[in-house]
């Protein structure tokens, strides 16, 4: 199992991402935002940072990076990519992934830890029980999710909503319990295939106990039982 991790310009997560793969066993290297060759890897994953600075809007500028369009073909083929933070971003600005990422409600940075319940999804990065809590930290600007009803809808016909912002027991506040205030409390969703995974929380931080939380190693884990049972 061999992982790639996309570096682009800005991104200042690929290796906390790189050390939770190695640190669970894993193979894996960067791939530079200008490479278009990915078929030597299993699975490939956006990190977090603020790809070209942010300019635009999150993740506008990455989208057009070379490698951008090896990742959509990539990800066209079944293959798996997951994207964390402004890997989200980049993901739904190459419409990779629906809806869109807008600045937190109270327009402020938000790090902090926080609890996220797993819903039932067509998910293949994910094989936690639905109703499952986690713990990851959160760290962004712009992770307020939205989408139009009918997306929203889509989004729940089709099991395609992986991780809800929740109260500590799991429960969600009638007014939401998302503190950057996304739609529906959501945290993260993936594609209709299952193989393209988007979420604003930071499953590699979460990883190794140094933060104190264990929970993200899940995140990595189940997606190379997929691949072998494939």
């Amino acid at each position: 199992m061999r992982f790639g991790v996309v570096v682009f310009p800005g991104s200042n997560c690929e290796q906390d991402v790189l050390h939770a793969l190695h640190y669970l066993g894993f193979e894996a290297d960067y791939i530079w935002h200008q490479d278009t060759e990915l078929s030597g890897f299993d699975a490939v994953i956006l990190p977090g940072g603020f790809s070209y600075g942010d300019y635009l809007r999150c993740g506008a500028v990455a989208r057009f990076s070379p490698v951008m369009n090896a990742v959509i073909r990539y990800a066209e083929a079944g293959r798996p990519v997951l994207g964390i933070c402004n890997g989200f971003q980049i993901l739904a600005e190459a419409h990779l992934l629906p809806g869109a990422l807008l600045r937190n409600r109270g327009l402020k940075f938000i790090c902090q830890n926080v609890p996220l319940r797993v819903e039932k999804s067509v998910c293949q990065w994910l094989e936690l029980a639905p109703g499952t809590v986690v713990h990851m930290p959160i760290n962004h600007n712009e992770g307020n999710f939205t989408c139009d009803k009918e997306t929203l809808k889509q989004l729940e016909d089709n099991g395609q909503i992986v991780l809800r912002y929740c109260e500590p027991d799991g429960t969600r506040q009638p007014t939401g319990s998302a503190a950057n205030g996304a739609l529906d409390d959501i945290a993260g969703i993936c594609n209709q295939r299952g193989n393209v995974f988007g979420l604003m929380p930071h499953p590699e931080r979460a990883t190794d106990g140094i933060s104190g939380e264990r929970d993200g190693a899940a995140f990595f884990t189940a997606i190379s039982q997929t691949l072998l049972a494939v």
